[in-house]
């Protein structure tokens, strides 16, 4: 079971625990009580943005086209991240936790406090 360290921006810790690969992101903090902000939880508002990083290598995955306009809209990603079809599941990039399945690796997520 992957453990996910939930840190802020200045790398304090926030939550530990495990999760189910595959359950969502967003449900899993919401349920630990980690204070992630969110709002609708469906993706449309962009406040549930989170940022990962593991120590495996780096897999494709493919953003729906709903998360890629949502953080596009924001100001998080630029048009040509949001025209590929996949992103690297590490990156600088961010990425909605209502949209992000948790995968096998044990994941660092860091969670802005704005």
């Amino acid at each position: 079971m992957p453990q996910l360290r939930f840190v802020d921006q200045q790398q304090r810790l926030l939550a530990e625990l495990e999760a189910q690969p595959g359950d969502l992101l967003l449900d899993v903090a919401r349920l630990a009580d980690v204070p992630l902000h969110w709002r609708c939880g469906q993706g449309t508002c962009g406040t549930c943005k989170v940022r990962i990083s593991h120590a495996g290598p780096a897999q494709p995955v493919l953003p729906s086209r709903k998360e890629r306009n949502v953080l596009l809209r924001a100001g998080l990603i630029d048009k040509a991240e949001a025209a590929a079809e996949s992103w690297p599941d590490v990156s600088a990039g961010w990425r909605l936790a209502c949209h992000l399945a948790v995968g096998e690796e044990d994941w660092l997520v860091l969670c802005p406090q704005d």
